[in-house]
């Protein structure tokens, strides 16, 4: 079912993700970093706004970390930053949305990542992306799919490695698919957001080549 961008939308999540209790972890010597989740309106079928949707990137070829890679706009704390501060600047930086944190409508679990990370999931909400632009040394494109994609049917998979007894999660978005870190973030933002579910995403694993 379509999820149309408006007023009831976001009273819809934002009083779902206030109800979640949201599992912050001190850290245990990984880095902190934030992302995010920003909910905009895009055009299905000629119409203008309709629906609602949420940002990807995918990262500039040349980056040393991850380059080409699908990712939310993101990156680590600066100095004695808040996940939310770091969220809006990374936003700001990346992809020239400047957002007020009145637009912050909730933040979910913190994610430790396997290359060293401890993500901080910031969900904000933007109704005017009009002078959005892609920063060409951090993103090479940034893309727009819509809410819809998070609940398709025969998504996410969860796959078996060798390397873990935890499964790996790919989440299939249009033609294409992610993975861990990403597709856990998402994941657990459509659980909460759009099912209604307290789901914790955690111990969802990484590919291998996602480790470093």
């Amino acid at each position: 079912m379509p999820h149309r961008f408006d007023d009831a939308l976001k009273t819809r999540l934002t009083e779902r993700l206030a109800a979640f209790p949201r599992a912050a972890r001190a850290g245990d010597g990984l880095k902190r970093a934030a992302v995010a989740i920003t909910i905009v309106p895009c055009s299905v079928h000629g119409e203008s706004g309709d629906q609602a949707a949420f940002l990807l990137t995918k990262r500039a070829p040349r980056l040393n970390a991850h380059g080409g890679q699908w990712a939310l706009p993101g990156g680590r704390l600066d100095g004695d930053e808040t996940p939310v501060e770091a969220a809006l600047r990374e936003l700001e930086e990346e992809v020239a949305l400047t957002l007020h944190p009145s637009q912050v409508i909730g933040i979910l679990d913190d994610y430790p990542t396997r290359s060293g990370y401890l993500i901080t999931p910031v969900v904000t909400w933007a109704e005017d992306i009009g002078a959005m632009k892609a920063n060409p040394g951090e993103v090479a494109s940034i893309h727009s799919f819509a809410l819809t994609e998070l609940t398709r049917e025969g998504s996410p998979e969860f796959l078996s490695i060798a390397e873990s007894k935890q499964p790996v999660i790919r989440l299939y978005l249009g033609d294409t698919h992610v993975h861990a870190p990403t597709a856990a973030l998402l994941y657990q933002f459509a659980e909460v957001g759009l099912r209604g579910r307290a789901t914790r995403v955690a111990d969802l694993e990484q590919p291998v080549w996602a480790w470093r």
